[in-house]
């Protein structure tokens, strides 16, 4: 495919010549649709985790030790962090596998300006539409969406929060996208991939004859996920879809969003994990997190090529192949139990090191910002 196909492939979600998950391996249906604890709420989730933590601060003597497991990261990386300034801890060799970016804050008291200043930095910094708008603070897909052309940019202004910033970036012309988490300890030149999360775009086919609708309440894991897409596509929901073709639900790769997830710890490579040791190295301060990339293909992927970087996530990161649908609870806390016995121990060797973690009130405040701003974003594609 050339880069216009490819874009227009990323960008449109339907018409007649579209293709699903180029890229990625044949999205194989699990024996189960959704796992039944895969949509349960964070908290519940999480206070297993709550209480491991609290007894590894007693042994520790600090309750915010994970947080110097990033040095580099404003609160490691745990929440509150600017997507941008993760970038820019960057050096020279990483940023050349990070999809370009920019970043405006938004002011609604000079809408005209804002919009003029946001058209300048998106070509200053070499960008082109179609391109990615997102906010610069906040997780899990919130806010994502294509924005095609100065008008769009303007309507995203306009729906952004007053005060906060946005991201803009290279829509990259590939659909495989994956969460590949990293770990190095402090003093160590090689590091592990530690998970490797496939996120496949969902998609119902037409048969000619029923609504998109249809499609969607009748589709095994989609009719259980109608609060997330009857919304997001409204204006197709009553279109009859040919047969064949496929119909995007989801453009965002986050689970909470709609995007499918599957174990992909088998792509694991030697030459892979020596690019993101390459990566890993030229970016201060960080020894933990997952970074979400797009790639051409997993042939390219395991050979440590062919993939662009779409955000770097610090110590709040998960191993994302937790959310397989045909993943057990077991294998769910094993994993994230491993995840933050880790953040404990290198965050110790970074304390003997010399950093020193932000304390409690400073990632409360950082929390209640990013939920604050959180609640005003515009919807995900």
């Amino acid at each position: 495919m050339t880069e216009n196909t490819l874009i227009e492939q990323a960008v449109l979600p339907t018409f007649s010549d579209k293709q699903a998950h180029v890229g990625m391996p044949p999205l194989i249906r699990t024996r189960r649709a959704i796992a039944f604890f895969e949509f349960w709420p964070t908290p519940l989730v999480y206070l297993p985790v709550a209480i491991l933590w609290l007894f590894r601060a007693i042994q520790h003597r600090s309750l915010t030790l994970p947080l110097s497991a990033n040095p580099g990261f404003y609160l490691g990386g745990m929440v509150g962090e600017s997507k941008a300034a993760n970038f820019n801890r960057a050096g020279e060799y990483a940023r050349q596998h990070i999809a370009n970016w920019c970043r405006v804050q938004n002011d609604k008291a000079q809408t005209e300006k804002t919009l003029d200043t946001a058209l300048a930095a998106i070509t200053a910094s070499g960008l082109h539409f179609p391109l990615i708008a997102k906010p610069d603070m906040g997780c899990r897909g919130q806010g994502v969406r294509i924005v095609r052309d100065a008008i769009e940019v303007a309507a995203y202004l306009q729906d952004f929060p007053d005060g906060g910033h946005i991201l803009f970036q290279r829509l990259v012309p590939y659909e495989a996208e994956a969460g590949i988490f990293y770990i190095r300890y402090p003093g160590e030149d090689r590091g592990q991939l530690f998970s490797i999360t496939l996120k496949y775009q969902p998609y119902v086919y037409g048969n000619g004859i029923d609504t998109l609708r249809t499609l969607i309440q009748e589709d095994p894991r989609a009719g259980q996920l109608t609060h997330l897409y009857f919304k997001r596509h409204e204006a197709f929901l009553d279109q009859v879809i040919p047969e064949g073709q496929p119909f995007r639900l989801a453009f965002a790769g986050s689970h909470s969003r709609g995007a499918i997830f599957r174990d992909g710890r088998h792509l694991i490579t030697e030459a892979l994990t020596t690019a993101f040791d390459r990566i890993c190295q030229d970016i201060d301060g960080f020894y933990y997190g997952r970074f979400d990339v797009r790639f051409r293909d997993t042939q390219s992927l395991q050979e440590g090529r062919d993939f662009t970087i779409l955000e770097i996530n610090g110590v709040s990161s998960e191993a994302a192949h937790i959310w397989d649908a045909d993943s057990s609870l077991r294998e769910v806390y094993r994993t994230l139990f491993h995840q933050y016995n880790t953040l404990f121990r290198i965050g110790a060797i970074n304390r003997r090191r010399g950093a020193r973690p932000d304390g409690l009130m400073a990632l409360i405040k950082g929390w209640q910002k990013e939920k604050r701003l959180g609640r005003h974003y515009p919807d995900t594609e």
